[in-house]
């Protein structure tokens, strides 16, 4: 009676440890991927990561080449370049500007709408002045005011429009609300203070 062989545990196991071909070809794709985020990414992002000295010219390269099989080999040559880095640090530097420009939209947007309560509703400036005590709420008040009156609709043609005292309430409130962010922030990088 002859017994079965013994099954490898995993797909590595069977060829000595070695990854396979499946394997290499996945993390090829991902270091492609990698390598076309950092082109994206702006030069003194680019600059600031120290990259190989033949790496930042392959990416400069590719950001220079406008055929569509030239982009793919020389997307294909970047991958095999990034094969000699660390590509954490990379990764992480891509992931924190992306995420830089999503926060950058939510703070503007969250300056809108407060904009906008402000001028709608006056319930809106005493939760203003609760939520941020630090502001002037005398010029608030005076900027809400300011703008309310700029909003009225033309007479002639109907449309509204939005006048100095709607960008300056805007900047206002963003300024107010970039200051309250700044200390959470600092706080967050330094958990032991």
């Amino acid at each position: 009676m002859r017994s079965a062989p013994a099954q490898p545990d995993s797909p590595d196991d069977a060829f000595g440890g070695r990854p396979s071909k499946s394997a290499l070809k996945r993390q090829s794709h991902d270091l492609q991927a990698l390598g076309r985020a950092l082109s994206e990414l702006p030069a003194s992002r680019l600059e600031a990561l120290a990259l190989p000295e033949g790496l930042a010219g392959a990416i400069a390269d590719y950001r220079r080449i406008r055929s569509h099989e030239g982009l793919r080999r020389q997307l294909q040559y970047i991958g095999k370049l990034m094969r000699q880095v660390d590509p954490a640090p990379l990764q992480a530097a891509v992931d924190d500007f992306r995420l830089g420009g999503a926060r950058q939209s939510l703070a503007l947007h969250t300056a809108e709408r407060w904009r906008e309560q402000l001028l709608a509703d006056d319930d809106a400036l005493t939760r203003w002045l609760a939520e941020h005590p630090g502001t002037d709420a005398q010029q608030l008040r005076s900027l809400v005011r300011a703008a309310r009156k700029d909003a009225q609709p033309d007479t002639a043609t109907g449309a509204v429009r939005h006048g100095r005292a709607y960008r300056e309430l805007f900047q206002l409130v963003k300024q107010a609300l970039a200051a309250a962010a700044a200390p959470d922030e600092d706080h967050e990088e330094n958990p032991d203070e």
